[in-house]
């Protein structure tokens, strides 16, 4: 009895140092030479995310501002790319004569001083608008971007055609799937090399529209998102990655990824390999999950070294140099 007990143990402890050693990164080679930065707006304007609900106008609870930049701005994309992101984040909505404007709210009240769903406006409407009009770090006593940002909304052709090397995530605000297909249709006439260094994400029907018709394109939702970890949960320790893992973007933020299996750098190889990219985000927990980023010191310290996976920040002034560091 004595001798299969012992015997079963021994079995156990040598399964258990085989997923240890498959999946540790003590011997693992990492997948790159530095940390990938994703600039989520761009250089913007943050704000403070206490007690924030979907109705929430950011724009009133900005931080005193430190720089002149506001989010999906052409010059906060480059401002972005300056400060050392690989990839810079932007949000889209189609304009009734059939085009894309950037820009991050449904509606137009909370920044601008136009009025009413944003994808119910001509382009022409929108490019007339201010979109600085509306942030505030004092309550209400000044508005210093007011009158400052007239004129710069751009259009996805127009970010496109800036940046046309540089990779590129684009966020679809809606669950429209109509909005897929339109871009779809916009992005299936760049050439296959433009369309490589291109993601999006967003509502599931307008991403499963998208993944449809241009299969090549790295997409994501809440939906695919949670298709793929609890699969991953189940057969990562093996060291394979399952079919709802591929070709598609894998955000983990930094309380939850230690328990992800290979975590950082062998699951950054293994996505990488298949095709997906892994970003580590802020902290889970914190209410506005969507926003949250590694923003800071503290946050970026927090993460392994060697650490050559990705990180999503709000906050790339700040991030880069430290990254860089």
């Amino acid at each position: 009895m004595g001798r299969k007990l012992l015997g079963g143990l021994g079995i156990v402890a040598v399964f258990a140092f085989g997923v240890w050693f498959n999946n540790t990164d003590i011997l693992a080679t990492a997948s790159g030479d530095r940390i990938s930065m994703l600039a989520h707006r761009g250089v913007h304007q943050t704000y403070h995310r206490e007690n924030l609900t979907s109705e929430t106008c950011t724009a009133e609870r900005i931080y005193p501002p430190t720089h002149d930049f506001l989010e999906n701005t052409l010059a906060s994309m480059e401002a972005a790319f300056r400060a050392g992101a690989d990839v810079v984040e932007f949000d889209i909505h189609p304009t009734t004569d059939g085009h894309f404007a950037v820009l991050h709210d449904w509606t137009l009240d909370c920044r601008t001083d136009g009025k009413g769903v944003t994808r119910e406006h001509t382009l022409a409407e929108l490019k007339a608008l201010d979109i600085g009009y509306g942030y505030t770090a004092d309550g209400g006593k000044t508005y210093p971007f007011r009158g400052k940002g007239v004129g710069l909304m751009p259009t996805l052709d127009e970010v496109l055609e800036r940046f046309p090397d540089k990779l590129l995530l684009i966020n679809i605000k809606s669950n429209d799937p109509a909005e897929g297909e339109l871009l779809a249709d916009r992005l299936a006439q760049l050439p296959p090399e433009r369309r490589a260094l291109l993601m999006a994400y967003g509502g599931e029907r307008p991403i499963e529209t998208l993944k449809a018709r241009l299969p090549d394109l790295v997409t994501m939702s809440k939906a695919s998102l949670k298709r793929c970890l609890p699969r991953y949960f189940g057969v990562g320790w093996t060291g394979s990655v399952p079919e709802a893992c591929r070709n598609t973007l894998l955000l983990l933020p930094v309380n939850i990824a230690p328990w992800v299996w290979g975590y950082p750098n062998r699951l950054s190889a293994r996505m990488q390999a298949a095709g997906t990219r892994v970003f580590v985000t802020g902290p889970y927990g914190g209410g506005d999950e969507s926003a949250s980023g590694v923003d800071d010191a503290e946050t970026l310290a927090k993460l392994p070294r060697p650490f050559t996976a990705g990180i999503w920040t709000n906050r790339i002034e700040t991030i880069g140099p430290l990254v860089k560091q």
